[in-house]
Formats: C-alpha cells, structure tokens, sequence
C-alpha cells in the first residue's frame, strides 16, 4: 500500500501537520490537486466554534468584501462522498464540509472547504455524516489555539489565515 501523503498546512498560529488517508482516494487526490494550484494560500478559517471545529477552504474569504459570503465559496465542483464507519470525528480529524441533507441527499463534499476537530473529547455526533480523509499528526496545540479564539457570530475576531499547505 503506498504512504499516505503528509502536509503542512502553514498558519498565522502556527503549523500543523496532516496525513491524507488513501481509503478516501477521492479527497486525497482532490486535496493534493489543489495544494499543488496553491489554492489554500491566504485563505482564512472562516467558521471556529470552540470545543467543536475550525473550517477553512472558502476562496471567498481572500476578500473582505465577500465577508456576508463567506462559506459559500469553492472551487466550482463537489467530491462524491467516500463515509467510512473507520474513521471518527476524534480530535484532529480532518474532514470535508458539505451542504445538508436537505438539498444534498447524496452528502457530496464540498470542493475545497474542510473542518479540523478541535476538541479532544472529538465530534462523533457527525460520524457517518461527513467524509472524513486525513487526520493531525503534529500542531494539535495550534489546532486547540484557533478553536479557542475569539468570535463574532462563530468568526475569528482576529484574522487566522493558511500561508501555505505543501507537502512534507
């Protein structure tokens, strides 16, 4: 089986290190297709809800002016879903966000936008709901810091953007 890749996703908190799961080989490959674009670059967590999750990936939030959009952005496509009962929200766990049930019964993934669990007591509430395809394997005290920032309506205060993700 081969290695399942590793990147750093460079923050303004700091860096966290990741591993993509080849069992999601959809995600996985999404996900290296768009670091290699350099998509995620200056792109902010839009979402933090403490004790919860940290989601990023909306392009929208390279702008100020789409501030009222933002979570609504991606890359134009969706990722079909790959749930696997063998992966749980547990803390660290990187996941893909999505739109609901309601007008998304197939649960695809959005194209760009993930989550990171920021919680060691994790989310498995949403088990089987979402596609989970990597997990944090360093930087979980960066993960905890932007979960414990300040919001505004689940908003960073304080801007916290990606710099950069790349492979290890």
């Amino acid at each position: 089986m081969r290695q399942e890749p590793v990147f750093i996703i460079k923050t303004t908190e700091g860096d966290i290190k990741i591993k993509l799961y080849n069992e999601t080989p959809l995600h996985r490959d999404n996900f290296i297709k768009l670091t290699s674009e350099r998509f995620y670059d200056g792109i902010l967590f839009h979402r933090v809800i403490s004790n919860f999750m940290n989601q990023t990936g909306d392009p929208l939030t390279k702008d100020p002016a789409n501030a009222s959009r933002y979570g609504t952005g991606g890359p134009g496509y969706t990722v079909p879903a790959e749930i696997s009962p063998a992966y749980t929200h547990k803390f660290g766990a990187i996941a893909a966000a999505r739109q609901g049930d309601q007008v998304n019964p197939k649960r695809a993934s959005s194209g760009s936008q993930f989550y990171i669990v920021n919680t060691e007591r994790g989310a498995n509430f949403l088990d089987g709901d979402y596609t989970i395809f990597g997990e944090t394997i360093d930087g979980f005290d960066v993960v905890k810091r932007i979960g414990e920032t300040d919001t505004k309506y689940d908003r960073p205060v304080k801007e916290i953007k990606i710099i950069s993700i790349l492979p290890e």
